[in-house]
């Protein structure tokens, strides 16, 4: 089978390419990037996509997500969270491991890498938990989880409070080869709070989670990564502190890349409204100072990726007073829409940036051969109309769940057709 991609605006920054080219698509794979009209190949009975005005990335890539199977399907699956994926143009996702059981043997990655090529709609790469059953105690087997198909390692969800564990952790993911992925809390200073800690908790009369519960927890991060001369990545990150860290450590050579979320870019403190529990989430929104120093990250290029942290939770756990709803929104079908309103539009970033943050950064982190348009790779492909305007409704998302507080938000730009290994689905 073959596909032409005529005339569209491909932005590929692996193979610094950003202007109007065609591609040729043989069997799934990517057989000739030319000028257009110059496609040197056979065309013959090539279906044809007509992408004048529309740009054309690598398919988007997804370091950071929950699936929920096994064990919590009545919140999303691999099915139905691919599904979402595709919808929101990414073509590869590594979903974390905080299932049930856990992802930490290698029956449980089997599971998951089989379920999603028989059945899924996206590139499913699993990432292994780094304490067996993420209880913090133990490391669990790397090196099995390595040789199953894991791309990293994160406990995500809960911190590794034992610095001693974390250490070993980041030492044998050197050995392996994978990237530890750390989500940075400190739960003692956390203390089970709702959102952000400052004016905004005490006049809503919530508990806050004060900026240092992240903070503290980079540091230690960047400490250990230093100290071991092992890369590390830090997740989701929401503080301008943070980011300043990650910056300071990074001139000094550490090792360390790291994602935000497009929630952190976009959204405040305030925008939990009157209790809104579709805002709630771990990290909190934060202040709109943390937001500016966010995107400041993202243009110098101190936080390398961005990330979905799609995290579907079911409407009977949102329902609830907002100090017992579950953390967590859904965030594959407005991510790329987030981007281009809130780093595009205003000048922040450009397309080329985009492809880099949502493609090829996040799959160079994982170490998958994804994220570029190179002859010869898979084709995976993500044609985007970028200046379509659309209102999101949770509705009508393919995600089993709803929980996003961009309802109703007019965003812009929208996924035209996401290609996996060939196959197209048009939106």
């Amino acid at each position: 089978m073959k596909i032409i991609i005529k005339g569209g605006k491909v932005v590929d920054p692996a193979n610094n390419i950003n202007g109007d080219y065609d591609i040729l698509v043989k069997d799934g794979i990517i057989e000739e990037v030319a000028k257009p009209g110059k496609i040197k190949a056979d065309t013959t009975n090539a279906q044809e996509i007509n992408a004048k005005g529309l740009h054309v990335f690598p398919g988007l890539v997804d370091a950071h997500c929950h699936l929920r199977e096994p064990g919590f399907e009545y919140k999303e699956d691999i099915v139905s969270g691919t599904k979402s994926a595709a919808a929101g143009g990414f073509t590869s996702v590594a979903c974390m491991p905080n299932t049930n059981p856990v992802i930490d043997n290698e029956a449980i990655v089997k599971y998951i890498i089989n379920k999603a090529k028989k059945k899924g709609h996206a590139n499913v790469f699993p990432i292994g938990a780094i304490s067996k059953g993420m209880e913090g105690k133990e490391l669990s087997n790397i090196g099995e989880l390595k040789e199953a198909g894991v791309v990293a390692i994160s406990d995500d969800g809960r911190p590794v409070v034992s610095s001693s564990l974390m250490k070993k952790a980041i030492l044998y993911s050197g050995m392996f080869n994978i990237r530890v992925i750390s989500h940075c809390e400190d739960l003692d200073i956390a203390e089970d709070g709702d959102v952000n800690e400052g004016e905004f908790s005490t006049r809503m009369g919530l508990i806050g989670i004060p900026a240092p519960a992240e903070e503290i927890m980079v540091s230690r991060e960047l400490i250990l990564s230093e100290y071991t001369g092992v890369p590390i990545h830090i997740a989701h990150i929401s503080t301008e502190l943070s980011v300043d860290l990650i910056r300071n450590a990074k001139r000094r050579g550490v090792k360390v890349t790291c994602e935000t979320c497009p929630h952190y870019f976009s959204l405040t403190e305030e925008d939990v409204g009157e209790y809104n529990t579709n805002a709630k989430m771990n990290p909190p929104l934060r202040t709109q100072k943390d937001v500016e120093a966010i995107i400041a990250g993202i243009k110098d290029g101190t936080i390398d990726m961005i990330a979905t942290d799609h995290a579907p939770q079911h409407k009977d756990e949102k329902n609830v007073e907002f100090g017992y709803a579950a953390n967590g929104i859904v965030g594959f079908e407005t991510a790329l829409s987030v981007a281009i309103k809130y780093l595009v539009e205003p000048g922040h970033i450009n397309m080329s940036d985009l492809a880099r943050l949502m493609s090829e950064a996040p799959a160079k982190m994982l170490g998958i051969n994804k994220g570029t348009l190179s002859v010869g790779a898979d084709a995976d492909i993500t044609i985007i109309d970028s200046n379509k305007f659309v209102v999101v409704n949770v509705k009508k998302f393919i995600s089993k769940s709803k929980n996003s507080p961009y309802d109703g938000f007019e965003l812009k730009g929208l996924v035209s057709y996401t290609i996996l290994g060939g196959k197209i689905y048009v939106y």
